[in-house]
């Protein structure tokens, strides 16, 4: 792993602040990610996706570890549906793209959100009458604690409106790694919200 000393953080916060990370480090796998926790173990830890829902008022003590896991890659089908496992560190709206000029239906009204898959089911999110819950499948989570990678079903992530286990109960124990959507084949359009009406 490549920790990077006193590491300004201004492109990696949607503010352009420019702070820097006493130690920064990214990481591509959960393999990367367990072995960024040998370095310096007891140190405190700032988890950070694509910058968007995040403040920086002065430099990070620390490590700061990005989550850059990629890929979207789907790992089954049936009649109706695709199952689509995307890393937690691509961009959303970047996803949002891919699956549309796929014709995979159910995540377009959630275009142009800013930050990265892995936020999504943290924070539930939504926009125009559509949240993630609606076309979520499962994730991988890494559980910091114990090294161990878990799955997560809907029913474990006590979606509420932009809320999950992950802000709540379990906030601080897992780092999201990668989130399967299930997605339409057949589109059922969602149009009667607001402006896109």
């Amino acid at each position: 792993m490549d920790f990077k000393r006193d590491f300004s953080l201004k492109a990696y916060n949607t503010f352009g602040i420019d702070v820097s990370a006493e130690h920064f480090c990214s990481f591509s796998s959960i393999d990367e990610l367990s072995e960024s926790y040998q370095f310096q173990p007891e140190a405190q830890r700032l988890i950070l996706g694509g910058g968007s829902n995040i403040l920086l008022t002065k430099n990070v003590e620390g490590i700061v570890l990005r989550n850059a896991i990629p890929g979207i890659e789907v790992i089954r089908e049936d009649d109706a549906h695709w199952y689509v496992k995307v890393g937690a560190g691509v961009a959303w709206h970047d996803l949002v793209m891919h699956c549309v000029n796929k014709g995979m239906a159910g995540i377009e009204n959630m275009s142009l959100i800013p930050g990265s898959v892995g936020a999504a089911p943290m924070q539930n999110i939504g926009a125009y009458g559509v949240e993630i819950k609606e076309v979520f499948h499962e994730l991988e989570a890494y559980h910091i604690q114990h090294g161990e990678t878990e799955r997560f079903g809907v029913e474990d992530c006590k979606f509420g409106y932009r809320e999950s286990v992950f802000k709540r109960e379990k906030k601080g124990e897992y780092v999201i790694c990668s989130v399967t959507f299930r997605l339409d084949k057949k589109p059922t359009y969602h149009t009667s919200y607001g402006a896109i009406s």
